[in-house]
């Protein structure tokens, strides 16, 4: 028996008002850098927190949008939930992109100055 853990990147968060989900398991309505933001996601999850990551829209089975934002988590931390085992914590929005813009933000891991 072991301990199943799941390493991320990065934060992908289903669309705003997605029916059925927590709203922390959602973007907000509207990012603004500058901003912080909780969130939920199911499973433990392990973070890279010294550094900005990308942000993405989810729409599940590793669907992800190209990256809406730079971001950087503030804390996380593991809960069991109704749902089982869970991460919650908080992003700071440093950097929003526009999606029309086709510029390459993130290289892997490592943050496009």
């Amino acid at each position: 028996m072991g301990i199943q853990v799941e390493f991320n990147p990065d934060l992908a968060l289903r669309a705003f008002g997605t029916p059925d989900r927590d709203k922390h398991e959602c973007l907000p309505e509207k990012l603004e850098a500058g901003k912080d933001y909780p969130f939920v996601k199911q499973g433990q999850r392990l973070y890279w927190l010294p550094g900005d990551i990308p942000l993405f829209e989810t729409k599940g089975n590793q669907q992800l949008s190209r990256p809406l934002a730079s971001i950087r988590i503030i804390h996380a931390t593991h809960f069991v939930g109704l749902s089982g085992l869970c991460t919650k914590g908080v992003y700071r929005v440093n950097e929003v992109y526009d999606l029309n813009d086709k510029t390459i933000h993130f290289e892997g891991m490592n943050k496009i100055k």
